[in-house]
This record gives C-alpha cells, structure tokens and sequence, in this order.
C-alpha cells in the first residue's frame, strides 16, 4: 500500500499524486491517499510518519506557516513538534508519502520516485 499525505489545493501534491497514480497502476498497488487537513493524523501516526521520515523533525514541517514562527518551532524536538502538528495540520509538510516503512518529502515530487526504486 502506497500513503499519500495530500493537500489536494498544493501544485506540488497534486504533481506527487499523478507520479503515484502511475507507479501504483505500473505495479498494481492501491494508494491510500489522506487529505490530512480534512482527517488530521494522530499522534501514533505523526510519530510512525516521522521514524520513515528518519526522525527529522525539521524536514516535516512548513516554516512559513505562521503558526511555525508563531510557535517557534525551529529547534522544536519531537515531542514538541508533534504537538504543533496535532493542533495546527497545516504546518505538515506536503506531500508525504510512505511506502514499505520509509517515507520521502515529494518537494520536488520527483523525490517520491526513491521509495520505489529501492524495493525493486
């Protein structure tokens, strides 16, 4: 199953989402595609989310949110961040997408493209 956490009025995501829809059909795998801003993912999720992120907290927030420097997130931990991202969806960074327990930052979209090469 190919995750796909979407912001469906982002260029970049809606860019991300057409290079999934075409791996997905090219290996007959379902997309599970989340708008996170309408269906927030929970705490448990936001911490899985982050391990195949790497642990890099920093790369899973937006810092130009307002709510980033409102918060001052910039040297925020985990913990910390996971909290903003549970109040405040919109500071995630998008697109995400997570595919065999590691994920990738679709910015640019083409990135996503290295969680399938390696499973070849």
């Amino acid at each position: 199953m190919i995750y796909l956490y979407h912001n469906p009025r982002c260029s970049k995501s809606r860019e991300t989402l057409a290079l999934i829809e075409q791996v997905a059909q090219e290996r007959q795998l379902p997309i599970n595609v989340v708008d996170y801003l309408k269906t927030p993912l929970t705490a448990d999720q936001l911490g899985r989310l982050l391990d195949e992120l790497q642990g890099d907290v920093q790369a899973m927030l937006r810092p130009n949110e307002d709510e980033y420097t409102a918060l001052n997130l910039a040297h925020a931990d985990r913990a910390r961040a996971i909290e903003a991202l549970l109040a405040h969806p919109k500071i995630m960074q998008r697109p995400i997408v997570s595919f065999q327990g590691k994920a990738a930052i679709g910015r640019p979209p083409e990135h996503v493209l290295t969680l399938f090469k390696e499973s070849i």
